[in-house]
């Protein structure tokens, strides 16, 4: 699932010339707009079925933030 995740994260955003940590921090990289937050909404919805919140992903910081949301829906 986390190979999985990557993929649609650095597609969504449109990222191909760096490796995604988790601990980074994913508002600070430089593809990060109000585009790519529409488009990383959109690829949770169609690749993981995960339809969040504004209020819940104004609470996620770094990318491993987001894995495990995504982790933590497909477990239930």
């Amino acid at each position: 699932m986390k190979e999985r995740f990557l993929v649609s994260f650095k597609e969504a955003l449109q990222i191909e010339d760096r490796e995604i940590a988790p601990e980074d921090v994913f508002r600070d990289y430089e593809e990060w707009d109000s585009l790519g937050r529409l488009s990383l909404i959109a690829a949770l919805d169609e690749e993981f079925n995960l339809q969040i919140e504004d209020k819940e992903f104004e609470k996620l910081v770094t990318v491993g933030d987001i894995l495990t949301t995504v982790e933590n829906t497909a477990a239930k």
